[in-house]
């Protein structure tokens, strides 16, 4: 639960807070921090607090994007930036001392931030700037209405600006499988082998890369099974599907007769726990995967040390290069081949918020508004153009009025877009494209993948959606979240490890109802129902 002071309660607190704001005003990493309204030019000044890569400028002013959106909108961001590690701390400190500033922006907000912080005073809501001073915002929620439904919270207001970003739709979404398998073809090469279909095949090939030096150095260096041990892009749990429905960043899935179903309490979950323990017992995993982190990970990718890993993109692990294909989705031991969706779309709630503490909203919203023109949104979301001081994203069709993608030669897509993008509030629809930009060539080399590899396979005819739970549900999904999340995943990991998985499952279905499973279905059912009626 986040830590908040409602504004009517700041002042008596007011001696402690100023020790408080000064020592963030030291800490920051980028921007001034004086509070006002006007810069020397004459230009209206607003202070917002915000986020960024360690790769990108100290001060987001520093940023071509940020420039011209200066010029565009005769608008002045005095930024408070922190490095995204230590944002969050630095954010609710911030709330806490009751010394707002004028908006959050890339404010990583959930959802129920969004309602205690809006039930607090601490944001405002937004509909009304919306409807009055937002044309470009306005037309995209009335267009598509979804989006409007989307970030409506059950009060019915709106508190926050979205992040949107459409790459395909239903099943041939980009977001539609999120841990992509990436297999060493090289060495399937060298070793004469076929890619693996089953999980048998996939067992076999593996030992074969821990016995049979597949890199040829003489040296038993190779890893032939890498992960990082925790939901997300880099986890193993896509071989989940082959032993039934699978599993998911949220432990979710919806049937296709639309029942929420909770995947760490299926009969497939248990014989999917089962192979990855024959594999560890089989030293094919590397030593590391329980306990590692990105950077770690990253490091013996790019010395191309593993047999199999797990990543969105391979170019950002092992390079846009020919030693790793995409795995295809095995059949398990009952013959059957299924890919599990990942509960995901390209929609974050709470990019960006405006505080209590603003007293030049509709400037503000004049300035969030152009964040929403299709060839702003562009930017924002992947870098810009015309940069003689670094690589570039785009170059500029003036005549088309078009962003053109360039080639990223060999340059990891997450790196240069953490230099020169902004994040934040944006939206970019399929239609955007070919009319207002090119697809990155990741983006439409995946989306291939996904279609011709991924999509065939995938027998779930529904996700779970982005329900907006009132602040009553969501403390009751908290509270149980907090202790069947990380027991259902200290149990997995041991169960990789021991193989007691047979011997200790009932009592851990028990457990699993105890910590309140069945409340917590309850509530996401009752959430889903909602959301598709």
């Amino acid at each position: 639960m986040r830590t908040t002071q409602t504004k009517k309660h700041w002042s008596k607190k007011a001696v402690v807070f100023s020790a408080l704001a000064a020592v963030l005003a030291l800490s920051g990493c980028g921007g001034g921090d004086e509070q006002v309204n006007e810069s020397p030019d004459g230009k209206v000044t607003l202070n917002f607090l915000t986020q960024s890569s360690p790769l990108a400028p100290a001060d987001p002013n520093d940023k071509l994007i940020n420039k011209r959106l200066e010029e565009q909108t005769g608008i002045h961001i005095n930024w408070k930036n922190y490095t995204s590690d230590v944002f969050i701390e630095k954010r609710n400190l911030a709330v806490a001392s009751g010394d707002l500033p004028d908006a959050i922006f890339d404010a990583g907000y959930g959802d129920y931030d969004l309602l205690k912080l809006a039930k607090d005073g601490v944001i405002i809501p937004v509909e009304d700037l919306i409807d009055q001073h937002m044309p470009n915002f306005k037309k995209i929620l009335d267009e598509n209405p979804e989006y409007r439904n989307m970030l409506t919270a059950p009060d019915g207001h709106i508190y926050s600006f979205p992040w949107i970003e459409e790459l395909g739709s239903g099943k041939e979404a980009i977001q539609s499988v999120d841990n992509f398998p990436w297999i060493n073809v090289e060495w399937l090469d060298n070793l004469g082998l076929e890619m693996p279909t089953t999980t048998e095949e996939l067992k076999e090939v593996l030992i074969a890369f821990k016995t049979q030096d597949p890199n040829g150095n003489g040296q038993a260096d190779e890893i032939p099974l890498s992960f990082i041990n925790k939901p997300g892009g880099e986890d193993l749990t896509f071989l989940f599907a082959s032993f039934g429905l699978g599993e998911n960043w949220d432990h979710t899935v919806v049937t296709n007769d639309g029942k929420v179903v909770f995947t760490a309490a299926e009969e497939g979950y248990k014989e999917a726990v089962s192979f990855i323990h024959e594999l560890y017992k089989e030293d094919l995993i590397d030593i590391e995967a329980f306990q590692q982190d990105w950077n770690t990970y990253l490091a013996k990718g790019k010395d191309h040390r593993y047999g199999l890993y797990f990543t969105w993109d391979k170019a950002n692990i092992t390079g846009m290069n020919d030693s790793y294909e995409l795995l295809p989705p095995l059949a398990g031991p009952s013959g059957e081949v299924n890919v599990t969706r990942t509960n995901g779309i390209g929609f974050d709630r709470g990019r960006m918020v405006i505080t209590s503490s603003n007293e030049k909203l509709e400037e503000t919203a004049k300035w969030v508004d152009q964040l929403y023109d299709p060839l702003q949104s562009v930017q924002n979301n992947w870098g810009t153009y015309g940069d003689d001081t670094q690589q570039n994203i785009f170059e500029l069709d003036e005549e088309k009025g078009m962003l053109k993608h360039l080639p990223l030669e060999g340059t990891a897509p997450v790196e240069l877009r953490q230099k020169t993008s902004i994040a934040g509030p944006l939206t970019i629809l399929d239609e955007y494209f070919g009319k207002y930009t090119t697809m990155p060539d990741d983006a439409a080399w995946r989306l291939q993948l996904m279609k011709d590899v991924m999509v065939p396979h995938m027998k779930a005819e529904n996700t779970y959606p982005k329900v907006f739970f009132s602040i009553e549900e969501l403390d009751s999904l908290s509270t149980i979240e907090a202790d069947l999340f990380p027991y259902l995943e200290r149990m997995r990991t041991e169960w990789y490890q021991n193989g007691k998985v047979e011997q200790e499952w009932d009592e851990y279905l028990k457990e699993l109802d105890r910590l309140g499973l069945q409340e917590w279905l309850s509530i996401k059912q009752a959430g889903y129902d909602r959301f598709t009626q």
